[in-house]
């Protein structure tokens, strides 16, 4: 889950890598992953799809016990909004998803009014962010 990410697991990100354009979605689900490498396109054995992922900088240490890496994964499932915009995640979006524009590397993202199926908020206004709408 998105809230159960701490800053220390992904501090050694140095870019994230989008395999499809984020512009139209408004939300992404995150996970981290033992990986057995820094970099690179992972291999993805979920339903859905993958939509992006970290790749670490070479400062990242793996795991003495197994070898691997942490890095986060970026996803969408069949049932989720962009290909069901009025099934489960119509008003709202799991918990593991955060807003695609809310996140860069060693920035975990979090959820928006968009993200949970609602307008731009205004805070999101003040800072700057604007968001196309739906």
């Amino acid at each position: 889950m998105s809230a159960l990410i701490e800053p220390h697991q992904i501090a050694h990100e140095a870019d994230l890598v989008w395999l499809e354009s984020t512009d139209a979605l408004e939300y992404v689900r995150q996970t981290l992953d033992r990986l057995p490498t820094r970099a690179g396109r992972p291999a993805y054995h979920r339903d859905g799809r993958m939509v992006g992922y970290a790749v670490l900088g070479t400062a990242a240490k793996a795991s003495r016990a197994s070898g691997t890496f942490l890095r986060r994964v970026f996803f969408l499932l069949p049932h989720d909004r962009d290909l069901e915009p009025d099934g489960l995640y119509a008003s709202a979006a799991p918990s593991e998803a955060v807003d695609p524009r809310t996140l860069a590397p060693r920035v975990k993202g979090y959820k928006t009014e968009r993200s949970e199926g609602g307008p731009a908020s205004d805070a999101m206004r003040e800072m700057g962010i604007t968001l196309p709408k739906s």
